[in-house]
């Protein structure tokens, strides 16, 4: 892992990064807060539930919490002919053994958590791209977001964005890269995120999403998502 993102474990096996002096996910329960933020906050998994393949971006692979209560629902609701492609971009890739502590936590996850971690290089970098199973691929790019999403093809129906907190990681809100999601938004796909900063708000409105504010999870007063409108007419609309 490159200097300045060691770290320190709390409560156990809760991962706290001393280089964006935060915790990895939530302190109340990290995967009831993918499934109320990241999750619901982009339709899902009722949106995924047709043929051809769905794609999510997310900024932030960390524990690889999100990917695993995602590829859980996903086993559960898919269809016959569906796939998953789950896209993370990740300035510091952790190593397999941290993975696989931090995602202990969670019993619920623990298939999702072995397929991650039998599958993960011992020293994660460029492009690490993984067939989970015959439905569902994970990639993530290891490197700054920014370049890494500027350089890439592809075009996503949702987005979780998951950066430390904006105030302790500025650089992962910064209007540049919400442009670039932005840009690499499928037509009426969209994003969401627990943050609710009003410099992240504004942000997203400038790159052009539709964006609302709903219920946060455990006692956090709100969270945004949005929507990138498919015409000018929803634009107005908003």
């Amino acid at each position: 892992m490159p200097a300045g993102q060691e770290l320190t474990w709390r409560d156990g096996d809760m991962p706290y990064s001393t280089a964006f002096d935060d915790h990895f996910y939530c302190q109340t329960d990290g995967r009831l807060e993918c499934g109320h933020v990241f999750l619901a906050g982009n339709g899902l998994p009722e949106r995924w539930v047709r043929p051809g393949t769905f794609r999510i971006g997310e900024l932030g692979f960390g524990t690889g919490l999100n990917l695993c209560e995602t590829f859980r629902q996903w086993k559960a609701t898919r269809t016959h002919g569906g796939h998953l492609h789950f896209v993370s971009f990740e300035l510091y890739p952790m190593r397999t053994e941290e993975l696989s502590r931090a995602l202990s936590r969670w019993p619920e996850i623990d298939a999702e958590r072995q397929a991650l971690v039998a599958r993960w290089p011992e020293h994660p970098a460029g492009a690490v791209d993984i067939a989970l199973d015959d439905q569902t691929r994970l990639t993530v790019l290891c490197g700054d977001a920014l370049t890494s999403l500027g350089a890439s093809p592809l075009v996503f129906d949702a987005w979780y964005l998951d950066g430390f907190a904006p105030a302790r990681n500025a650089a992962m809100w910064s209007p540049e890269l919400m442009r670039a999601v932005f840009d690499h938004t499928a037509q009426g796909g969209g994003f969401a995120t627990y943050a609710a900063a009003g410099f992240v708000r504004r942000n997203l409105i400038a790159a052009g999403y539709a964006v609302e504010r709903r219920k946060g999870f455990a006692g956090k007063r709100e969270m945004l998502c949005g929507v990138k409108p498919r015409s000018i007419a929803e634009v107005e609309e908003a």
